[in-house]
Order: C-alpha cells, then sequence, then structure tokens
C-alpha cells in the first residue's frame, strides 16, 4: 500500500493536504504555504485522491518549480478524505504534521500558530475551532451530530471539536498510519493513541470558490467509519432496545389477557399491525447494523487496501531532505 516506517524526522513542519477538485485553489495555497518562515524547516505533502480535474497536473507543476519541499503522492483511484490523509502521514517526514483540507476555508497564515501552540505546549495533538464555521447549515448541523455521538464512542474529551485542520505528533502520527483497515477514521485512531490534546481556536473563512466535495452520502460514509469502527455500542444499544420492546410487549399482552378475561374483546387489527411493523423495523435496523460490522470486517479479512499508490514524485529539495 506504499506505506513507510517513519523514521527521524527530516523536518520541523509537514504540512499533508488531500486534493480533490482543488485545481483552481491548491496553487494559491501551496504559495502562502511556501512562505512560511519554519525554523528547521517545512514540507508540503499534496496527495491526488484521484480527482477529476486537473489537479494532478497542476500539483506537479507546482513540485517542480516551488522551492520548498515538496511531494505529490498520487492515488491509483478515489479512496475518500481520510484514506488520502492516511497515504500523506506515511509519506510526511516532519516532527510535527499538520492536515488542512484544500479549499483555503484555514487560513494558511494560521499554520505557523497551531504548529507553534502545538509545540510550546508538548501536546501529542491540537485541534482547531471556529467562533463561526462558514459551512452550509445541513453540513454545521450533521457535524454537531456527530461529534455529539463521537463524546459517547470514543474516548475524546466532551466537547473537543473534531476538526481537519489539526496538528499531531511525529510520535501520534507513527502510531496512527500501523493501522491498516480499509476504513480509517483519523480522530478515532488518534484517541486510541494518546490523551494529550489541545484546542486552539482559528478563523474560518467562506470557500473561496466552488462547492464542498462532501455529499450527503460521504458524509454518512464517514459517520459509519466512525459510528462502527472504534465501539460496540450500537450494538449494545440494540440489546438494551431489544430488552425494552420485550418489557413493553410483555406488558400489552398482560392487558390484552385482563380484557380478554373481563369479557372485553380485545381490539385487534390496528394494534396488531403496529406492534408488528414496529417490530419489524426494529429487527430490521439491528440486522442492518449486524450486517455492516460483518461486511466491514470481511473486507478487512480479504485486506481491502486502505489506499494505493501510482507514483510519488518529489522536487530536489524534498529529496535531499531541505538541504540546499
Amino acid at each position: 500500500m506504499g506505506q513507510e516506517a517513519m523514521n527521524e524526522p527530516v523536518f520541523a513542519l509537514s504540512i499533508v493536504v488531500p486534493v480533490y477538485n482543488g485545481a483552481d485553489s491548491v496553487p494559491r495555497l501551496v504559495e502562502a504555504l511556501s512562505r512560511l518562515e519554519i525554523p528547521g524547516g517545512h514540507e508540503i505533502v499534496l496527495v491526488n485522491d484521484c480527482s477529476p480535474d486537473n489537479s494532478l497536473d497542476v500539483c506537479r507543476d507546482l513540485c517542480r518549480r516551488n522551492e520548498v519541499a515538496l511531494t505529490v503522492v498520487n492515488l491509483a483511484r478515489n479512496f475518500g478524505e481520510h484514506n488520502a490523509v492516511m497515504a500523506g502521514l506515511a509519506q510526511a517526514r516532519g516532527a510535527y504534521i499538520i492536515t488542512m483540507d484544500d479549499d483555503l476555508q484555514n487560513p494558511p497564515e494560521e499554520v505557523l500558530r497551531l504548529w507553534q501552540y502545538t509545540k510550546e505546549n508538548g501536546f501529542d495533538v491540537v485541534y482547531t475551532y471556529y467562533a463561526e464555521k462558514q459551512h452550509a447549515a445541513w453540513r454545521n448541523l450533521g457535524s454537531r451530530f456527530t461529534n455529539w455521538c463521537a463524546d459517547f464512542l470514543l474516548d475524546k474529551p466532551r466537547g473537543l471539536y473534531l476538526s481537519s485542520f489539526r496538528c499531531i505528533s511525529a510520535f501520534t502520527a507513527h502510531n496512527v498510519v500501523a493501522h491498516t483497515g480499509p476504513f480509517p477514521y483519523i480522530d478515532g485512531l488518534i484517541m486510541q493513541v494518546t490523551q494529550k490534546i489541545g484546542r486552539l481556536q482559528v478563523e474560518h473563512l467562506p470557500r473561496a470558490k466552488g462547492h464542498s466535495n462532501y455529499t450527503l452520502r460521504r458524509l454518512v460514509r464517514l459517520f459509519l467509519s466512525m459510528f462502527l469502527n472504534f465501539s460496540v455500542m450500537p450494538l449494545r444499544v440494540g440489546t438494551m432496545l431489544g430488552f425494552v420492546m420485550a418489557a413493553l410487549g410483555l406488558v400489552a399482552f398482560v392487558i390484552i389477557l385482563i380484557e380478554a378475561l373481563s369479557g372485553n374483546t380485545p381490539r385487534g387489527y390496528p394494534s396488531v399491525m403496529a406492534a408488528i411493523l414496529l417490530l419489524a423495523g426494529v429487527q430490521l435496523i439491528m440486522l442492518g447494523l449486524v450486517g455492516e460490522y460483518l461486511g466491514r470486517l470481511f473486507l478487512t479479512i480479504n485486506k481491502k487496501p486502505q489506499f494505493i499508490v501510482r507514483d510519488i514524485e518529489r522536487n530536489p529539495r524534498a529529496i535531499s531532505g531541505g538541504q540546499s
């Protein structure tokens, strides 16, 4: 899968950017990141997630003419953001690694502050949060719901916002990329590694151009990775729901029995049909949940790839480890 063991850091900071439909925004992002003055040097890792536009050509052009160490990782097909970030982490060689999107909603100027805050406070991970998110209302609502669920399913501090703009130490990244499952959820993997987690408020800008690449289907798929990969709590909830439904059924049986013994003919069809439909719905939900667990286990056992790297291109400064 192209994963490499992380050796001694070569740079002070690596910046990993998954690229998808980012041909217009990536040049401006790379230009701004290249101007950062990082003591010890920094590198940029662009991961092309089989973008349908000409993002790959743009990234390769930036690699060849940029003076800052730059690596382009080209994936063989579209694997999704978290898989693409895993591919970038596997290639990053910084003592700290910042992950960020390619849409310029996170100002590149905040990268330096995020890195300094993480290093100076000795955190393994620092997540950013925003005073006001510049996303659509439905997506903000979905993010709040996902973070609320993560409070129960992941071993994370309550109220911590899980942002894709985060800074992690090389130690944390090394342990995260050791996971080879096909459905990575990076925040869940981070929570399994460390509890030295900080948070920093940063600015969030409106999207410079176009619209989010996250469709409802992709958000649901990402939610399922968080919901199912790190806890058996959904199964336990289903078991408790089964006990509750059984108790309600017992109560209903007693009521019907009392009505029958008292000479009143129980009203049948509507109540029976309502009970059947309710129980059938609960059973189908639980069967689907168990099936999802089994399906993911089946694909993991059959070694479905987390990502496949078609090729990697580094510019001379990246090859030399930042040495002139």
